[in-house]
């Protein structure tokens, strides 16, 4: 056969018909407000009418566009442009029969007091969850034929909006407590709140004189009762409780006791425009709020709820996200704290960002070599099977919000650690498309929030403040690889000269994440009893600790 000749070639292509494809259009019609509407559009697609859209594992097929000034009415396009995932883009979706759900993630807009104006979704007490988030709006679910071979239009309607949630109820044991914090709310330009539940000791109302050492449990956002305390008319079916709520029974006969010690436990609300917590510090992007919760959130607490309110009587514990806090509060509020009870912490050193070593990587979701190219896992099974990559989290979260308004974690952690970009929102850590690292962000990310650095390099003044203080435990096999970073940590507290100063480290040698080493059916959380034994030998000499 003769070439065509390129002129013809080129004009066969421009007279080509455009490809068919399924494409979908989304219009808001929601009686209760009107536009114009700033957010994010996220569109599901199920093989069932079960959608699961917080799932890096299980997710269904997501597809993201962002709107800006979007009119009552106005329809907007999802089509095979859109970011997706898992697949990349709904032209490689399957044909076939498929439920269907959109979503808007609605944004405010935030005029900072650093001078930037930024979109982003304002919490409604929901703890950044954008599909359970009152005032978001979503579409009923519908059954559809998805074809990309045909030339077919979708329309779904943003006409249902998520009720507002009810505050949790207070009992005699477990109070709500919230303040206006003047900090917060200076940066963010309007009022943010932060606030605590707060579990009360026994003989708490009886005593009016008397004042407690407070634990403060970090975590994530949570509306549950500190410890995860229940009361007997909590539970569904008294004759089969779940393992949460015999845990919970278990706490409520062990606090209700006549021999367990005496102190408020508190768990902290402190969710941001980013994410479901602040993470606890202070940062250019969520704000002061480790000031605002340090210097304004406990001494208010500690007034209301006649806390001893000394350092010395001040405990520190968490998990996970939790873990982190609760260990960097104690590092970087050194002389406001008598001690943290640290588990599986979140990464304390950089060179173990999970996997990631941000000190010298060049990619976040893959390791190079001459001829072979090799993802990075971002979860495992205890057993060591691979769950998701950090190229599938981080994807994930990009569909769900550009600019890191996922409210995900890699979200989370880049508002925390990396300073303000020129468009007033988290300068990248990596981009998080193809995963290069961007050496200038995570060289600032690890000046200000590598705590291990940090104390390496502060250590001649910190050391003898933090003696004893450090308490940390983690499985050897946690799901995220965080004890990758814990070894770091114990190395530089444990050798050399620092063992003048004492820090204590335990390991689960097939502990996963949520790893502890108490298990005492007694006393749940046995944990609690040593943190008031170091209260009491730090209190002065003839203070009577409860």
């Amino acid at each position: 056969m003769r070439p065509v000749p390129l002129l013809l070639s080129l004009l066969l292509v421009l007279l080509a018909p455009t490809a068919a494809a399924t494409r979908f259009e989304v219009r808001i019609d929601a009686p209760e407000r009107t536009g114009p509407w700033d957010g994010r559009v996220i569109l599901a697609i199920s093989r069932t009418e079960d959608f699961v859209v917080d799932d890096v594992e299980r997710s269904s097929q997501l597809l993201g566009v962002s709107v800006d000034g979007l009119a009552d009415g106005e329809a907007v396009t999802v089509d095979a442009e859109a970011l997706g995932y898992p697949l990349d883009s709904l032209a490689d979706v399957p044909p076939g029969e498929y439920w269907v759900q959109a979503w808007l993630n609605v944004y405010t807009t935030f005029e900072r007091a650093d001078g930037h104006v930024v979109k982003l979704h304002m919490d409604q007490g929901e703890g950044q969850k954008w599909h359970r988030s009152p005032g978001n709006l979503h579409s009923a679910p519908q059954r559809v034929r998805i074809d990309p071979s045909e030339d077919s239009v979708v329309r779904l309607v943003l006409d249902q909006v998520i009720p507002p949630i009810e505050p949790p109820a207070e009992t005699a044991w477990v109070k709500n407590f919230e303040i206006v914090s003047e900090r917060v709310s200076e940066f963010w330009g309007r009022p943010m709140r932060i606030g605590a539940r707060v579990l009360v000791p026994r003989g708490f109302e009886l005593d009016a004189d008397r004042r407690y050492p407070l634990v403060i449990q970090h975590g994530h956002f949570s509306t549950a009762p500190p410890g995860g305390f229940l009361e007997p008319g909590d539970v569904v079916d008294p004759d089969a409780p779940t393992d949460r709520e015999r845990r919970g029974l278990e706490l409520h006969e062990a606090w209700t006791g006549d021999d367990f010690p005496r102190f408020l436990l508190v768990t902290i609300q402190h969710p941001t425009p980013y994410y479901d917590d602040s993470y606890a510090v202070n940062s250019e992007n969520h704000g002061p709020y480790g000031d605002a919760i340090v210097k304004e959130l406990i001494p208010a607490l500690e007034a209301e709820f006649r806390g001893i309110g000394e350092p010395w009587a001040r405990i520190l514990t968490g998990g996970s996200t939790g873990g982190w806090e609760s260990i960097a509060q104690q590092v970087l509020y050194p002389d406001d704290f008598g001690g943290a009870w640290v588990f599986y912490p979140d990464q304390v050193d950089f060179h173990y960002y999970q996997l990631v070593d941000l000190y010298d990587g060049e990619n976040a979701y893959w390791r190079e070599h001459d001829w072979l190219r090799v993802p990075i896992p971002g979860a495992r099974d205890v057993d060591g099977r691979v769950r998701y990559t950090m190229e599938n989290e981080n994807r994930w979260e990009e569909v769900v919000g550009t600019r890191y308004r996922s409210g995900g974690q890699w979200a989370a952690w880049n508002a925390t650690y990396a300073p303000v970009g020129e468009d007033g929102y988290p300068a990248p850590l990596w981009d998080p498309l193809t995963g290069e690292i961007h050496r200038e962000t995570a060289d600032a990310a690890i000046a200000r929030y590598d705590l291990n650095r940090h104390l390496q390099e502060h250590w001649e003044e910190l050391g003898p403040k933090l003696a004893g203080k450090l308490n940390v435990f983690t499985g050897r096999r946690d799901n995220f690889y965080l004890e990758q970073a814990v070894y770091e940590l114990e190395k530089f507290l444990t050798t050399g000269e620092n063992l003048g100063y004492p820090a204590r480290f335990e390991y689960g040698e097939n502990g996963a994440h949520g790893w502890s080493p108490w298990r005492d059916p007694h006393d749940p959380h046995g944990f609690y009893g040593e943190m008031i034994d170091q209260v009491r030998e730090a209190a002065p000499d003839g203070f009577e600790v409860p």
